[in-house]
């Protein structure tokens, strides 16, 4: 199969090579960008997938409450939210660094989801919602099956965690 490219779009007739502002060809970041998921993303498959296996039944990216949420437990009246790090500015994370290039731009951007977050979350328990967040960084390694565990035991018990003390938890 001739002329058939099975990798990252290449644009015709600009060879260029990564400059010391980018490690990317030109093209390549956007490309790069576009393939990133705004639901079902594997850390959420992880998260949903070990709920079900404990008996747990909810909806997910339900589109009727605030920042269409990630998981929804009627039952328990309980959300939780399935954040990457980089997306939601999971502060005190290590997997966490605001880009070099274009700074600007994605201080603006993050600062806003970050913001949008909290007001959503806000709008949530005012409804009568628990909101749960999990963190991308929770649930790489070891880290996963406790996180996991308590995530189920705050659903099931009805704990309600605050937000400060569960980031508290995951500082380095």
């Amino acid at each position: 199969m001739r002329g058939r490219s099975t990798g990252p779009a290449i644009l015709v007739g600009v060879a260029r090579t990564p400059s010391a502002d980018s490690p990317y060809a030109r093209g390549t970041r956007s490309y790069t960008m576009s393939r990133i998921r705004g639901k079902d993303t594997s850390i959420e498959k992880t998260v949903r997938s070990y709920l079900f296996a404990r008996g747990f039944r909810f909806r997910k990216n339900d589109k009727r409450y605030p920042g269409h949420p990630d998981i929804v437990l009627p039952k328990y009246r309980t959300i939780v939210f399935v954040n990457g790090c980089f997306w939601h500015m999971h502060e005190g994370c290590e997997s966490f660094h605001m880009p070099k290039s274009n700074v600007e731009f994605w201080t603006a951007k993050l600062t806003r989801n970050r913001d949008r977050d909290r007001r959503q979350h806000e709008q949530l328990r005012q409804m009568g919602w628990r909101v749960i967040d999990v963190w991308e960084c929770e649930l790489r390694g070891d880290a996963r099956e406790p996180r996991l565990e308590r995530l189920a035991r705050e659903i099931a018990e009805g704990t309600d965690v605050d937000d400060n003390a569960r980031d508290d938890e995951n500082q380095p």
